[in-house]
């Protein structure tokens, strides 16, 4: 079956004008970075952390208020501990980014290593697609390029504003993945795994108020939680498994979890609490490492009811 894949974009002439030449500066720091020693690069990340605080305050603010709402139990110090390691995360996976959109394979398969993979081929091996529900980990970009050298995958794909960048984030993103669909298109999504391949799919952010069930999330007792992951469980040929990146002290981990069992049953709310345990699951095996900064509760229950991040 044809899906509607996203289209390469064209290197333009324009991107030599003067407009995008502070654009160029950030691309070859960046490029030239990643040349550097891994441990030179993760050395790097404290300072680049330190500067995200001060120029990402916005950001900043919204991490710190995500933890007060999930972990009330854990004190200021702790709170601030973890705030500070996630900020140091936050810096790395710039340069993970770059890794992951240079780095040659020899190089990724050197800070590689896999974790119950073969769930994966299992569901493969049966001509069956696989639903992989990830969570957005600071190193998710990095993450997909490793996972890429086992199996190139399907993701939905979101362009960026500017242009050049989207030059060159479409071209660093299909070193590893096999296409890449409209973040909309839900039907690509469907016929992908129909035809047996590898989708990732990432119900761990705030998509409105379309669609969802409220669950509770941490100590958040209303989340509002996709039901997208309900649909495409179970209208396609496919199984699902859980997926999470895990940064370590020798490189990279990924982790495959089973799926769920009766996924979906028919009850929407006790499917998406599910979901939502097996994300606090991932969350927790390195809760420093997760996108703390985005604002995970911003849709309530109630659209009159004060904002959680006022």
């Amino acid at each position: 079956m044809q899906h509607k894949k996203v289209k390469a974009p064209p290197f333009e002439w324009s991107f030599l004008l003067p407009s995008y030449w502070l654009v160029w500066l950030s691309i070859v720091l960046l490029y030239s970075i990643s040349w550097l020693p891994y441990k030179v690069q993760r050395g790097l990340s404290k300072g680049m952390g330190k500067l995200l605080q001060i120029f990402a305050r916005r950001r900043y603010q919204i991490a710190k208020r995500n933890l007060e709402l999930c972990f009330p139990n854990l004190t200021q110090e702790q709170r601030d501990r973890l705030l500070r390691a996630n900020l140091e995360h936050a810096g790395m996976a710039i340069f993970e980014t770059s890794m992951g959109w240079w780095w040659p394979n020899w190089r990724v398969a050197q800070q590689a290593e896999f974790e119950n993979y073969q769930l994966i081929e299992e569901i493969l091996a049966k001509g069956k697609g696989v639903l992989a529900f990830a969570i957005h980990n600071m190193n998710l970009e990095f993450a997909c390029r490793v996972v890429g050298l086992k199996n190139p995958s399907v993701v939905f794909y979101r362009k960026h504003k500017n242009k050049l960048m989207e030059y060159m984030q479409y071209h660093g993103r299909t070193r590893s993945n096999k296409y890449m669909i409209p973040r909309k298109d839900v039907l690509g999504l469907l016929s992908a795994l129909n035809d047996g391949e590898v989708c990732f799919y990432l119900p761990d952010q705030d998509y409105g108020r379309t669609k969802c069930e409220y669950a509770p999330l941490f100590a958040v007792p209303q989340v509002a939680t996709t039901t997208g992951s309900l649909l495409f469980a179970g209208q396609a040929n496919c199984e699902s498994v859980f997926m999470v990146s895990v940064r370590t002290t020798t490189g990279y981990k990924i982790k495959v979890l089973p799926g769920l069992e009766n996924f979906p049953s028919g009850d929407d709310n006790y499917d998406v609490t599910r979901v939502n345990q097996m994300i606090e699951k991932m969350i927790m095996l390195a809760p420093e490492q997760y996108l703390w900064m985005h604002k995970r509760f911003k849709t309530r229950p109630d659209p009159n009811e004060p904002s959680l991040y006022r």
